[in-house]
């Protein structure tokens, strides 16, 4: 058994969100008719439709079925050269397999996705947002930093000031805004800027903002102020223009007065009295993680172990010094135990150590209750049921007993505004930056089917 084949064109070229055609011909040099079923194979796959799927040929005669290609506009569509083939299986022999082989080359598009987190940011004496960058693109980006506002009337320090990002990822840019003239007092002034990304043969991409600036000292207080020191001046000028006569009458009863005043008693001493000893401190059952069990204790320890610093410890701290939303978090590293906590789209976790996390601690500030689950990668989803954690109290997702493997995902929510993630899983890298809706929540790490530890996460609010 004989087959002759022939791909027409061998190269074809098709861009991302748009479709092309190559024709296969085939011709039966065998002595028996026989029918031949066509399979895509190779990375794209996926992408191509055979038409017809199948074709019954008489000895010598020639039939073509056509192959349409259809990539994608996402990242996954590789831009430059992709082989593909094509397995032709005969009916009568089965295992007189025809792989013609051919190659398709996708074109490069780009498209870039910016966001400012938060989009409003207030102070005194500077403003700390984030820039979020996402590639959705199918080649490499390379951009260029800046910030700009009408009045020049604001510093810009944005590090890095140039980023890469691969296809279908996405990094994080530190922005710090400075007012030039400090507002002692009076109202809050908004002032409008942006932060350009500026890439080589593109348009720029403009992501706009408001720096809110308050004043030093509220207008309430200076006015309080004012008041105060004019009612001062006041008081000294009329006490000096009607100051009172005072006459001592002290020599002439000083006789009289010193009979009446009694000789000193004697003061009984004090009763002494035992000091009960300070209550020993001990974390709230919001503060335990997850597998701590309560118990009393007999008597009182010898020694206070220093308080656990926990993720609600650290948003606390933060929100005493920055205004705004805030998200801190740590998380149960396998064989190491719990890290430190970080906020605000920090890293946490042990990247390429192969130490994958087991549980995680969130707390989030000024964005309401939070609430989450988390997915193991031995038995998945555990229980059906959301864990939740009301504002400024922490959130534990996962588990730290020896028993429960690590986690491949979780899910998060927060009440007021949204929330940002990325995962790093095992191998894999970070996994793609995503954002919930007001209110609503996203999943983030392996797809189920896969089960890859997770390795670090990073949060945003």
């Amino acid at each position: 058994m004989s087959l002759w084949t022939s791909l027409e064109p061998v190269s074809t070229t098709v861009d991302p969100g748009s479709s092309t055609t190559v024709r296969l011909r085939l011709r039966n040099t065998g002595d028996v008719v026989d029918e031949y079923r066509f399979e895509p194979i190779g990375a794209i796959a996926p992408w191509t439709m055979v038409e017809p799927q199948s074709l019954r040929l008489y000895p010598g005669t020639t039939g073509s079925v056509d192959l349409t290609f259809a990539p994608p506009r996402t990242s996954d569509a590789t831009a430059g050269p992709n082989p593909y083939a094509v397995r032709i299986t005969p009916t009568e022999h089965p295992e007189a397999v025809t792989v013609p082989e051919g190659n398709l080359t996708i074109t490069p598009f780009t498209e870039v996705r910016a966001e400012l987190v938060p989009p409003v940011v207030k102070g005194r004496f500077r403003g700390r947002p984030k820039l979020a960058v996402d590639n959705l693109g199918n080649t490499k980006v390379t951009a260029s930093l800046s910030g700009s506002d009408s009045g020049d009337r604001i510093s810009y320090e944005i590090q890095p000031s140039n980023v890469q990002v691969e296809p279908g990822r996405a990094v994080f840019v530190k922005a710090t805004l400075k007012p030039k003239q400090i507002i002692w007092f009076g109202p809050k002034e908004e002032q409008p800027y942006a932060v350009a990304l500026r890439r080589s043969g593109a348009n720029n991409v403009d992501v706009n903002g408001t720096y809110v600036q308050r004043g030093f000292l509220p207008r309430w207080l200076a006015t309080v102020l004012g008041l105060v020191v004019t009612l001062a001046i006041a008081f000294v000028a009329i006490w000096i223009a009607y100051k009172p006569q005072v006459k001592s009458l002290a020599g002439e009863k000083s006789d009289q007065s010193v009979s009446a005043i009694p000789p000193p008693k004697e003061s009984a001493p004090p009763e002494s009295s035992a000091s009960a000893p300070a209550p020993e401190d001990s974390p709230t059952a919001e503060d335990k993680g997850p597998g701590d069990s309560g118990g009393g204790g007999g008597g009182a320890s010898k020694s206070a172990k220093p308080p656990e610093r926990t993720a609600a410890v650290a948003v606390h701290e933060i929100a005493a010094l920055s205004e705004g939303r805030h998200i801190c978090y740590r998380v149960y590293v396998t064989d190491s135990g719990w890290t430190d906590p970080v906020c605000d789209g920090d890293t946490a976790g042990r990247i390429g150590e192969g130490r994958p996390i087991k549980a995680i601690n969130i707390a989030v500030s000024k964005a309401g209750d939070i609430r989450g689950n988390g997915a193991y990668v031995a038995d998945g989803w555990k229980t059906p049921d959301w864990t939740g954690a009301k504002a400024d109290k922490n959130l534990y997702l996962g588990s730290t007993k020896e028993r429960d493997s690590a986690m491949e995902g979780f899910t998060i929510g927060v009440a007021d505004g949204s929330v940002c993630q990325d995962s790093n899983l095992k191998d894999k890298g970070w996994y793609g930056h995503s954002c919930t809706k007001p209110g609503e929540w996203v999943y983030s790490g392996s797809p189920m089917n896969l089960k890859i530890p997770l390795e670090a996460i990073r949060l945003n609010v």
